[in-house]
């Protein structure tokens, strides 16, 4: 009996921390990633397959923002003028660059926006194949578009992780990166203001997307920078999605830490010498090694180094680099540097080209010569 009523106890009270976790934020869906490294920071049900109404436009201003010839001016097309939704208020028949309607795409969430760009940019449905092209170049498996607003689609969806991702890889295009962080911007007689109220509550945002529809919901993609580095926010779903954005980016960015890999000075590694006074000498690094790291990133140290120096060698000559690395990325990085000098001893014979060739073959095989 005692054994049961231990059991139902842990039982409940795994229940009640689940239900307090998932509703701790008003959201259906929500992913908080380092737009750096990929690291997935925190998350709830960011896997789960939704509809993410006009943050759909990220990837619809990513491949516009991509265009060769943003400065062109293009012609409104009479489908384009009075489409449902949110609009910038285009006319048929009105000239203007093409890089004015990306403004009023993010900024204004125009859904006129949106067709006049797949339109002109290479005509809807190719603009369309295009957009799921490019997601399943980025690894999006659990993305597909069938418009370039974001407007309902029985096959339009993402997901909060891919959505965050995808927010990731298009502020790296810095066209993308300064129209999202626009908070308004006028051409001629039009002044579009960002809908992005983030830009204006959180220290630090820089974009990037606002969405609604009644089927998916408020939804809201945003991005934050300090310290050097970025966090990006996605929320499907959330009526107070202001208010939990800056919550998640807070949370992020309270479990920052400097790390210290090195110091300056301090030994890398030996390097050997040929033909000097010594047979081999000290690789020291040349500043600081410290990286900024945010909760749930695992870094590593790498050494680069070249197999061998040949005398004379000069004091702070650069022999190789050493970074921390996440992933596929560099967070910090700086040079090693030869500690000391080190002259040619003359009664040794140059070993000549072939010899050291050799020898920086038996290094990038990973073993010592037992004999040149």
């Amino acid at each position: 009996m005692r054994v049961r009523k231990r059991l139902l106890v842990c039982i409940c009270v795994a229940v009640l921390l689940c239900v307090g976790y998932a509703s701790a934020y008003s959201a259906s869906a929500y992913a908080v990633l380092s737009a750096d490294t990929g690291v997935l920071l925190d998350g709830w049900q960011e896997n789960q397959r939704l509809p993410m109404a006009s943050t759909t436009k990220i990837m619809t201003g990513l491949l516009a923002a991509e265009d060769p010839d943003l400065e062109r001016e293009i012609t409104v097309p009479a489908a384009c003028a009075g489409v449902e939704g949110s609009s910038m208020y285009l006319k048929a028949g009105e000239k203007l660059p093409l890089k004015d309607v990306l403004y009023g795409l993010m900024l204004c969430s125009g859904n006129d926006a949106a067709e006049c760009i797949a339109a002109v940019c290479g005509g809807r449905e190719d603009f369309i194949a295009r957009m799921n092209t490019r997601a399943q170049q980025l690894g999006l498996t659990d993305t597909h578009f069938d418009n370039p607003s974001g407007l309902d689609g029985e096959t339009h969806y993402t997901t909060a992780y891919e959505l965050a991702k995808l927010a990731a890889f298009a502020l790296k295009n810095e066209i993308f990166a300064e129209v999202v962080a626009t908070k308004s911007y006028t051409s001629g007689t039009r002044t579009m203001v960002n809908h992005n109220k983030m830009l204006r509550l959180y220290d630090g945002a820089i974009g990037v997307k606002t969405g609604f529809t009644k089927t998916a919901g408020r939804c809201l993609v945003s991005a934050a920078e300090r310290n050097g580095r970025t966090v990006v926010v996605v929320t499907l779903n959330d009526g107070n999605d202001w208010n939990d954005h800056s919550s998640m980016l807070d949370a992020a960015f309270a479990d920052m830490k400097d790390t210290t890999w090195a110091q300056k000075g301090e030994i890398a590694c030996q390097i050997s010498v040929q033909t000097g006074q010594t047979e081999t000498v000290s690789a020291v690094y040349s500043d600081d090694l410290v990286a900024t790291m945010l909760a749930e990133e695992q870094a590593e140290l790498r050494i680069s180094c070249v197999p061998f120096v040949y005398a004379p060698v000069e004091q702070n000559e650069v022999c190789g680099i050493a970074q921390v690395v996440c992933g596929d990325t560099v967070l910090c990085e700086t040079e090693l540097l030869c500690a000391k000098a080190v002259g040619v001893d003359e009664t040794q014979e140059d070993t000549g080209w072939w010899e050291r060739f050799l020898l920086w073959l038996d290094h990038v095989r990973g073993r010592e010569l037992e004999d040149i």
